[in-house]
This record gives structure tokens, sequence and C-alpha cells, in this order.
């Protein structure tokens, strides 16, 4: 099929992701306080002013890489007017299928979480950007579907996102993140229906 865009637009959403995939790399390696500017040119394969055309600096190429974290994200399964339509029991076990499945889909959000992680020391600001642009909205969104849905009776709805999402982050951390399928082995549904099972009477 042929991409409808311009191609001058192809060219610049191209170089754009080139650049980001390359400082992604280059994060993960080195760390963001040694990840120079010139290292991720070279890792992306654009000459440094071609990649400050793009970037002003290496703070806002890693608030790109949040963006783009963001918008990788299923963001169409938390649609809280179809949520609300189903059985809450139905709708927690697909939300919690999707998010799993796509996060198994996507490995370089793994390497960027380790990046966030390891770098929020150091970086306490870039870490809390992650945590209000990405982490959040989806908080918000489940304590909205707790609070709402006409089969919940949960005393304390933003404590029930939190109990859902945590758990869901746990699973992805210790499978997949720190490679403890075979320590810390758990079959995906069965997590699914025991965490389901917690929530929903």
């Amino acid at each position: 099929m042929t991409d409808p865009r311009p191609k001058s637009t192809r060219n610049t959403t191209d170089k754009a992701e080139l650049i980001l995939q390359g400082a992604l790399k280059t994060f993960a390696i080195s760390g963001y306080a040694a990840a120079s500017m010139d290292r991720i040119a070279a890792a992306a394969g654009v000459s440094k002013p071609t990649l400050y055309s793009y970037f002003q600096d290496k703070e806002g190429l890693f608030k790109a890489l949040i963006c783009q974290f963001i918008q990788d994200k299923p963001h169409a399964v938390l649609d809280e007017s179809l949520l609300l339509q189903a059985p809450l029991r139905d709708s927690l076990k697909f939300l919690a299928s999707t998010l799993l499945d796509d996060a198994s889909a996507q490995q370089p959000q793994f390497t960027f979480i380790r990046l966030v992680i390891g770098e929020s020391e150091r970086f306490p600001d870039l870490a809390r950007t992650f945590l209000e642009q990405a982490h959040k909205p989806v908080l918000e969104k489940l304590t909205c579907l707790f609070t709402h849905h006409p089969d919940a009776n949960a005393v304390d709805p933003e404590v029930s996102a939190r109990i859902f999402g945590g758990s869901i982050i746990h699973y992805m951390i210790t499978q997949e993140v720190l490679h403890g399928r075979d320590i810390v082995p758990m079959e995906r549904d069965r997590f699914i229906d025991g965490l389901v099972d917690v929530l929903v009477k």
C-alpha cells in the first residue's frame, strides 16, 4: 500500500524515528548522563546538526521517548465508555490481557523502563515526567472505571485502581524486565484470573 503522506512529511517522520531509536540505544548502553549528542547522532546515522534540527537537547530527546512510549500504549482499550458497558469482570480481564499482550510485543518498552528506573535517582525530574505523562493518566482512567462501573463495590476506587495497575506492572517487571520467567514463573491466564477474583466479588 502506498504511503498517503507527502514525501517531505514521510522523510521528516522517518528521520525523527531513526534519531529516537539511536537515542534509546545510546541511553540503554551508556546511561543518560554519559550519553552525548555525538554518540546519539552516530547511533542514529545522522549528522550532529541534523540531530539538533530535530531535538534541541538531550532532555528534549528523552521527553520525546516518553511521548513515543505513551503513543505505543493501547489507549483505545482504556475507553471508559466501552469498559463501563461490559461486566466489570470481563472489562478487567480484557484490559489485563491487552496490556500484557502489548507489553510482550514491545521489547523496546522494557529497555526504556529499565532506563527510567536506573536513572531515577540521579535525574528525578525525568522519572517524574515519565510518571506524570505515562502512568498517572492510566491510574486516573482505572479509578474512573472502579468509581462508576455498576458492578464495582470498591470501598476506595483509587486503591483498587492501584492494586490492578500495580499488579500488572509487577508481573511485567518480574517476568520480562528482570528476566524471571523461570525463577518466579506464573502462567499469564492464572495471574489475570486471580487478580480479577481479588477485585471483583
